[in-house]
């Protein structure tokens, strides 16, 4: 048997999408709190999401102590892989024990070394520097489910090789059944869901999302930085609404006007517009 070959495990490269927690600041008290404040609503949201440290927006001769912005994660149940830096940083990121890790950001996050790279989004593709055993693309729990090992507030950049695909429009994926607690839809484009989605289910598309029923659970549109998404749904009833990872959850209480109500969703700069949908 060639040495190369082996029937019991296969060593590859890979890209595998995370989470990016940007770290803008050096103030670590202040962002512990503010990380537990917009959490503590939804303790399950981000719960096992694997997730990168960025601090390429950091300026000039920062530094910050990634060992306890690891522990902090890791409190909020997060699991953090590696540290995401420019080559300026290396020297000190190092120190952590994570692995320095590569990625594409969808707006060129990557930026000039004596300037400090601005990630524009909070989820990425990362490559690991050696070789691992990665499955490409998305991970089906059943031939409708998807559950996606990404976070949600943006997405991935597309890899070079795929560059193209952005012109042509992914096909709406369509839903004809209620969704039941705990299960996850996941769309490229847009996606159409003719059932209950029910409390403690998600729906995440990177285009529009319209929901033919009521919305008890979460739904995210436009995870990969769409500012343009729109959220449809005949009756919101929702734990979680997101478009381009501007959220807002029941603990802001919905008006009367469109609590249960048709309604759709859409950003106007970085404010939710939740507005009711005239049907008649």
């Amino acid at each position: 048997m060639s040495p190369r070959k082996s029937p019991y495990f296969e060593l590859k490269s890979g890209s595998v999408d995370t989470l990016l927690f940007v770290v803008k600041t050096t103030e670590l008290d202040a962002m512990r709190a503010e990380l537990i404040r917009r959490f503590e609503a939804t303790p399950e949201f981000f719960a096992n999401d694997v997730v990168a440290i960025d601090v390429r927006r950091l300026n000039d001769g920062e530094q910050v102590p990634l060992r306890e912005i690891a522990e902090l994660l890791e409190s909020v149940r997060m699991r953090p892989v590696g540290v995401v830096a420019l080559g300026a940083q290396h020297a000190w990121a190092v120190d952590a024990g994570l692995p320095l890790l590569e990625a594409r950001d969808r707006r060129g996050a990557n930026g000039s070394a004596n300037g400090g790279a601005k990630a524009a989004e909070d989820t990425g593709t990362v490559e690991a520097a050696g070789a691992v055993d990665a499955v490409q693309g998305d991970i089906f729990s059943s031939p409708d489910v998807t559950t996606p090992a990404q976070a949600v507030e943006a997405a991935a950049a597309l890899p070079p090789a795929e560059a193209g695909r952005a012109t042509r429009p992914e096909p709406a994926l369509v839903i004809d059944r209620p969704l039941r607690s705990g299960q996850r839809i996941y769309a490229k484009g847009d996606l159409i869901v003719l059932g209950l989605v029910s409390n403690g289910a998600e729906v995440i598309a990177e285009g529009n999302i319209h929901i033919y029923a009521p919305l008890r659970g979460r739904a995210l549109a436009g995870v990969h930085g769409n500012h343009d998404a729109r959220i449809y749904c005949t009756c919101l009833e929702a734990e979680l609404i997101s478009i381009a990872g501007i959220y807002r959850t029941t603990e802001n209480p919905l008006p009367d006007d469109v609590h249960g109500k048709p309604v759709q969703i859409r950003l106007d700069e970085e404010k939710l517009l939740i507005e009711p949908l005239r049907l008649t």
